[in-house]
């Protein structure tokens, strides 16, 4: 199978080092500057607790150069993804499947809906060019349950998890999920494939969105964030906003606030995919955390006041270090960011 991974760095080393190791799938890379390099004169290299795992690699920076692919692996950070879409019609041919490894709610998560029609979430598809650019019905949703970081361009640290749920987006079975498990499975991953990706998605969201923005903004790991009485409250508090918008849109939450703590509590001291882009000076991925779902909460004109707060200051934390945005008045004092 000719799978692309597009975006080299944590989460598409880790994921195109192992395939690229199993060699049942003939593994290229849509890359650019140091990890361009890197990839070309050292390969794939994931650092695991076994050891460095490393396999040759070709990679590129033009799309053109790729041609079309069988599966195209989408691990860019979020807001990459509108300006970068258009660019790799090369890679997608009728037959390509597009799998994003991506944070957050996607661009395609409200289609279908009642009410939603084929409109785009703006805030993570602002002008539609994600959704014009990549095929809703060549797309297949992904969960990923692992953390991994870049050590330097090219060399992936992996830490926990070896998790990924793949699904068709607008839910049931289907031979390509499976195959495309089926193929990660062969490369060492807990691979299994969702009947309902789109519960999945908001599922682990639920946890990530409050934890992420809150540790960037404080600069704490998460067991501090969960110590203290009266930010744990704040992160439930906005928790339970977003269960009950999820109940809303076909994805309830079988979980409480103080369980999703306890299990986040047992991982320990770290930090927080969020707070590690704050650290290394890199944009945040706040609109697919917490834009999307006061977007989609606003269109059902359901109140979200602690959800409203985390994306104001969260927003204004990153307009003034650089690494979000500036935003009009207009879109500051509305439902809508961006």
């Amino acid at each position: 199978m000719k799978t692309c991974i597009v975006g080299a760095g944590a989460i598409g080393g880790f994921i195109g080092t192992r395939l690229a190791a199993a060699g049942r799938a003939q593994v290229t890379a849509l890359a650019r500057g140091q990890t361009l390099q890197a990839l070309r004169t050292e390969g794939w290299r994931l650092q695991t607790a076994a050891g460095l795992l490393h396999a040759p690699a070709q990679a590129e920076d033009d799309a053109a150069r790729l041609g079309p692919q069988d599966l195209v692996i989408l691990a860019v950070k979020a807001p990459a993804l509108a300006s970068l879409a258009p660019q790799l019609a090369p890679l997608i041919g009728p037959q390509t499947l597009v799998l994003p490894a991506m944070n957050g709610v996607p661009w395609w998560f409200c289609q279908g809906l009642p009410g939603w029609e084929q409109a785009p979430l703006r805030s993570v598809d602002p002008q539609g060019n994600i959704a014009r650019a990549l095929p809703l019905a060549q797309v297949l949703g992904c969960v990923v349950h692992a953390s991994a970081s870049s050590v330097q361009p090219g060399l992936v640290q992996h830490r926990m998890g070896q998790g990924l749920i793949v699904g068709e987006c607008g839910g049931g079975s289907s031979a390509r999920a499976q195959a495309v498990a089926d193929l990660l499975a062969h490369a060492g991953f807990d691979a299994s494939v969702s009947a309902d990706i789109r519960r999945d998605i908001w599922f682990k969201l639920w946890g990530n969105m409050t934890m992420n923005p809150v540790s960037a903004l404080t600069g704490a790991t998460a067991d501090r964030v969960l110590a203290d009485p009266l930010v744990r409250a704040f992160n439930s508090a906005a928790m339970l906003e977003a269960a009950s918008v999820g109940a809303r849109i076909g994805c309830p939450i079988g979980q409480t606030p103080e369980e999703r703590h306890a299990v986040t509590a047992r991982l320990g001291a770290f930090k927080t995919s969020m707070l590690q882009d704050v650290e290394a000076g890199r944009g945040i991925e706040l609109d697919a955390l917490v834009g999307a779902v006061q977007e989609i909460a606003a269109r059902l004109q359901q109140p979200t006041p602690f959800i409203d707060a985390l994306l104001g200051l969260t927003r204004l934390f990153g307009q003034v270090r650089g690494l979000y945005p500036a935003t009009t008045a207009a879109a500051q004092s509305g439902n809508i960011a961006g």
